[in-house]
């Protein structure tokens, strides 16, 4: 078979190395399986169920059969009553068990797919934080919700239809050898035209389809940072080249949506033809089998309606099979963070202390490109450090490699003589919190989105959290209080208002160093310069490290960094650094007036 060649350029350029990974047949096999068996039980009643249904199905069949065979034997009592009473039994045994066949499928299928996002969402919570600040939020926004799309109806309906469908004709071709054996091999003349046809389907679209699901996350990825960096954008007059960007992304996607169209429209005519040389074969070669008196007419009428009913479960195994490709590689992109080994840390590692110290830290997100080139500091207990410097400096790295979200390529980052990478993930959340811009409201109440930081606060603390952060005004005017109804469904919260309760999560923590990144970004300056200062009380006496874009963060500061092309040029107080007249007192100028 010829026509549509694929997109010619490489899916792989689609994606980065910073993804997170795509698992491989063998992962995916193996979670299929660990699927099955904790629902093993649901999956043989549905097999048994199944069974009843079909068997009840090829009634009807096997009664034309008997009645043709006698009436060609010149039979004169047909017993047509009976017959008719046992055809009414069969029907209404099919239709019961049809119905339980389909609802036991739901069901399993609702199972398995319930199983199988609270799995990824366990293992993404789970992962270490550097791959998850690498791989971005296109990525895993694509998996969590188009590849969770995508395999709600395959798990719905694709693994049970298929199970029936497998089944279906299996009995149906047992239930041709017993009625007339001869005939049972005939259907077999189809089969090397159905091999043909899905070998060149089958060869194609698995890979087709991971090139669609790579290029529609790469959409996302796209659009999602453009929306994300927004004013960022504005700023630099991106506009015209993030547009372009997400054009050629849906360029790219589109093309393989086209070829994968065309893959399918091969396969559905080969399979229809199919169809058409089954029951011709049974009928022409059966007829031959009749006037040589090997069969009677009655087997040749079972064998034709039992050939005739295997349409719908080939239509059915094909059809879903077709689906489940597309399932497999959702599948494959969800049960992907399997592959990645959680790390464990040295649970022996404890820090003596809670001074900071960077020693001699070289950084890069990519192989052979640092964006951190020797970079040493220390930050005593209690000390307010803001990193300051142009965009694209290196100062949100720096903030990452000191709340332990990334290791160092070469060099070490301790809190009290422990190396951050090397301690458990959990233990370094309890000394050293960070705050960025990407704030969260979770379904549920005001009271449950602020547990989540400590989860036997009683609702005095919450409500002092929520003044530390100038949150409890319009907190108190929800009409439920805490036990408000907030995000999806509920009370829409404003970005600040969210940022807000970012915060007062970091109040109820109470971790002693807190690297805060853009943390009161998306309020304006007078509300964020009012917070920050409300801020300040709580945070007497913890160590803060402030990536500040406000300079009125950096004057307020014990010790300003300056941060130039991935190194610290500059390092001192504000006044030092004013008096030095260097970088720092340039900004402070600039901004200042």
């Amino acid at each position: 078979m010829i026509g549509l060649a694929p997109p010619e350029y490489d899916p792989a350029a689609l994606r980065t190395a910073t993804q997170l990974p795509v698992g491989t047949p063998a992962t995916v096999r193996a979670y299929v399986g660990e699927l099955l068996r904790r629902h093993r039980r649901a999956f043989v009643i549905l097999v048994a169920v199944n069974t009843v249904a079909v068997v009840a199905s090829m009634t009807g069949p096997w009664l034309l059969g008997s009645l043709v065979e006698k009436a060609a034997d010149g039979a004169r009592d047909l017993h047509l009553e009976r017959t008719v009473a046992l055809f009414a039994g069969a029907l209404v045994v099919q239709a019961l068990f049809v119905r339980l066949v389909r609802l036991r499928g739901a069901m399993l299928g609702e199972r398995m797919l319930a199983d199988l996002r609270e799995d990824f969402l366990v293992r993404s919570v789970g992962l270490p934080p550097g791959v998850l600040e690498r791989a971005g939020t296109g990525d895993l926004l694509s998996r969590i919700t188009t590849d969770i799309d995508r395999l709600a109806n395959a798990m719905r309906e694709a693994v049970p239809q298929l199970t029936i469908g497998v089944f279906w004709i299996v009995l149906l071709l047992g239930g041709l050898t017993v009625t007339a054996p001869p005939l049972a091999p005939t259907v077999l003349v189809a089969v090397p035209l159905l091999v043909v046809g899905c070998r060149w389907y089958f060869k194609r679209a698995p890979s087709a389809y991971r090139s669609e699901a790579a290029g529609y996350a790469a959409v996302a990825a796209a659009l999602a940072e453009t929306v994300d960096a927004g004013r960022t954008v504005e700023a630099h007059r991106l506009g015209a080249r993030r547009v372009a960007l997400s054009d050629r992304r849906i360029k790219e996607w589109t093309a393989w949506e086209r070829y994968t169209l065309f893959l399918r429209s091969g396969l559905f005519p080969v399979i229809n033809l199919t169809h058409s040389t089954v029951l011709a074969s049974v009928l022409m070669i059966g007829g031959v089998f009749v006037l040589q008196g090997w069969i009677g007419v009655g087997q040749l009428t079972t064998g034709a309606l039992i050939a005739q009913m295997m349409v719908e479960p080939v239509n059915l195994i094909l059809r879903w099979y077709d689906e489940l490709q597309v399932a497999q590689v959702s599948l494959a992109r969800l049960v992907g963070v399997r592959e990645i080994e959680p790390e464990a840390g040295d649970e022996r590692l404890r820090p003596d202390g809670r001074d900071v110290r960077a020693d001699e830290v070289h950084f890069g997100y990519r192989e052979g490109v640092d964006v951190l080139h020797r970079v040493s500091m220390d930050v005593p207990p209690g000390t307010r450090l803001a990193l300051v410097g142009p965009s694209g400096a290196g100062k949100s790295t720096l903030g990452r490699l000191l709340a332990g979200i990334y290791a160092p390529r070469t060099g070490q980052i301790t809190l009290g003589a422990a190396e951050l990478s090397r301690m458990p993930a959990e233990r370094v959340r309890e000394h050293v919190a960070l705050v960025n811009q990407e704030h969260h409201v979770f379904v549920g109440s005001l009271r449950d989105n602020l547990l989540l930081a400590r989860a036997s606060a009683d609702d005095a603390e919450l409500w002092t959290a929520l003044g530390a952060v100038d949150a409890d005004g319009w907190a108190r005017a929800l009409d439920g209080g805490l036990d408000t109804e907030v995000g999806s469904g509920g009370v829409t919260l404003s970005p600040a208002q969210a940022q807000q309760i970012a915060l007062a999560r970091l109040v109820l923590a109470d971790p002693h160093t807190l690297v805060l990144d853009e943390a009161t970004s998306l309020l304006d300056p007078r509300a964020a310069r009012h917070l920050e200062r409300s801020l300040s009380r709580v945070l007497d006496g913890r160590t803060v490290v402030a990536i500040a874009h406000r300079l009125h963060t950096a004057h307020d500061a014990d010790v300003i960094a300056v941060v130039e092309n991935g190194r610290i040029s500059e390092l001192g107080s504000h006044d030092e650094l004013v008096a030095a007249k260097g970088a720092y007192a340039a900004l402070w100028r600039s901004w200042h007036g």
